[in-house]
């Protein structure tokens, strides 16, 4: 399989990804973003893959049906992370199944709006119908890139996201775009794959073939900077690390040759999940 390197070649690949995942899915199952045919042992974003729900601080997740947990691909847990209020507009950048945009639906209650953008028609029909399955009706899904979003200037509150960003062929025009959206004093509030440094070719290359979300990790020092490029400020990062059983998988996979610039930077923290928040003045 060729390696995808221009910026249409990466959408066209994650949505392809994406789309399978989405058509192939039936509940009582349980998705990965390796692929469909990846085993859910094998981890993914998630830190527990197999039990996505317990990402959640919320206990309102644990009441979802399974045919939108089952989708659930995220690292993280954007809800408890966004301090949600009531009456308040969300936007989720790549809202996949839905879980986030239903689990925001509760917090802003019925004066609330939550807004789904996704660029995977399979994903949007699975959330549509999810929509209708949980009764959710202060959500829509919209279908667009979320470096494009189709929304408006200066209309959102609080932007989520969980697993998404990375994914990205052009981060600073995503973050760009949140800031263009939100309100002043608006939120961003995201979970999402980061590297500390670079990533040895040989565990990039390993964590891709069974975590799409990792492949496209962006050192979090420039994933900072474009976030404060954007306009954003009082930017926080908190870490997230893989559990050691997903590195040591990856290092298998390579015959358990590790091969670092630095042999003094534990590859166990080299690639996380990050807790990410900024304010748009």
């Amino acid at each position: 399989m060729t390696t995808p390197t221009t910026q249409p070649d990466i959408r066209s690949a994650v949505r392809e990804r994406y789309g399978k995942i989405a058509s192939e899915f039936k509940p009582k199952t349980q998705a990965s973003c390796c692929g469909p045919s990846a085993s859910a042992s094998s981890g993914c974003c998630s830190s527990d893959s197999s039990d996505p729900v317990r990402l959640y601080e919320t206990p309102e997740a644990a009441d979802l049906p399974d045919d939108v947990t089952g989708l659930s691909l995220g690292c993280g847990d954007p809800i408890t992370l966004a301090s949600l209020q009531p009456g308040q507009t969300v936007l989720d950048l790549g809202s996949g199944g839905g879980i986030d945009c239903f689990l925001a639906a509760r917090k802003v209650g019925p004066t609330g709006r939550v807004i789904g953008v996704d660029m995977t028609p399979a994903m949007l029909e699975k959330a549509r119908t999810n929509k209708e399955k949980v009764g959710a009706e202060n959500v829509e899904f919209r279908m667009g890139e979320i470096e494009h979003l189709p929304v408006a200037d200066a209309t959102i509150d609080v932007i989520i996201s969980n697993c998404v960003i990375n994914l990205s062929p052009d981060k600073p025009q995503v973050f760009r775009e949140a800031f263009r959206v939100l309100k002043p004093g608006g939120r961003l509030a995201v979970s999402d794959m980061v590297s500390s440094g670079p990533i040895p070719e040989a565990i990039k290359s390993s964590l891709s073939a069974w975590a799409g979300c990792v492949a496209g990790a962006m050192d979090v020092t420039d994933y900072i900077g474009a976030i404060q490029s954007a306009g954003f400020t009082e930017i926080n990062v908190t870490p997230v690390y893989l559990s050691k059983e997903m590195i040591d998988g990856a290092l298998d996979q390579i015959g358990g040759q590790l091969v670092t610039d630095n042999p003094e930077d534990p590859i166990y923290k080299t690639v996380f999940s990050a807790k990410v928040t900024a304010q748009k003045p």
